[in-house]
């Protein structure tokens, strides 16, 4: 039996704190959704209520960054059991609508549904202390990992004059960087496979990469 800590609080030398998601951080998640993936569907975007319903089903994996009382930061995970080898999925079917009735109570992986900072709070290392408030407790569920498709948000730019295969391969050889998977990668994620059509978004052509980060990783 492991023991969760639901009150999860780290406060940063500037004063910022990673917490647990609450209910009345709600409507300023569904805002910074907007702020931080501009181009992505609408029928993609998480909503008000669609974070209230999360906190019902699974309110340990949830956080936000706060300056004050505003949401600068957040991230939505769930649970899952994860076949690597029979990877391909669609963000759309996996967050089953923006509800994560697909959150499997026993599952053995964490998966990162979403992640992301507001632009004037980027480069202070924020992502990180997010995927390190999902890292504890995937270790104190004692989970295999935490698993997430990542944008190539690099990709968009030049799709017209590349494949994204292509890019993929550049990417995972060394011979290119992208905003997105690189810092990913920097952390400690293990590139697994390219997912054509993951999403609809057109910064990242559409595509995703599938990535995994082992427990015994440090973040």
């Amino acid at each position: 039996m492991h023991t969760i800590i639901k009150n999860y609080c780290i406060t940063t030398n500037s004063g910022l704190v990673v917490q647990n998601t609450r209910p009345e951080h709600a409507a300023q998640l569904e805002d910074l959704q907007r702020v931080v993936f501009p181009t992505l569907a609408e029928d993609e975007l998480i909503l008000r209520q669609h974070y209230l319903r999360h906190l019902e089903i699974f309110p340990e994996g949830q956080f936000v960054i706060t300056d004050k009382d505003r949401v600068i930061g957040m991230t939505t995970t769930m649970r899952c059991t994860f076949d690597m080898s029979n990877h391909h999925h669609t963000f759309k079917e996996t967050f089953a609508g923006g509800w994560m009735t697909n959150h499997e109570p026993d599952g053995d992986w964490l998966y990162g549904l979403d992640i992301g900072v507001h632009p004037d709070y980027r480069g202070q290392g924020l992502a990180r202390l997010l995927y390190r408030a999902r890292h504890e407790v995937t270790r104190q569920l004692g989970l295999k990992g935490q698993i997430t498709v990542g944008m190539m948000s690099g990709y968009g730019w030049i799709s017209e004059s590349m494949s994204g295969e292509n890019y993929y391969a550049e990417l995972i050889a060394g011979k290119r960087t992208d905003p997105t998977i690189t810092p990913q990668m920097k952390i400690g994620f293990e590139p697994i496979a390219l997912i054509p059509d993951y999403l609809n978004d057109p910064v990242c052509g559409n595509y995703g990469v599938l990535i995994k980060l082992d427990i015994n990783n440090d973040v």
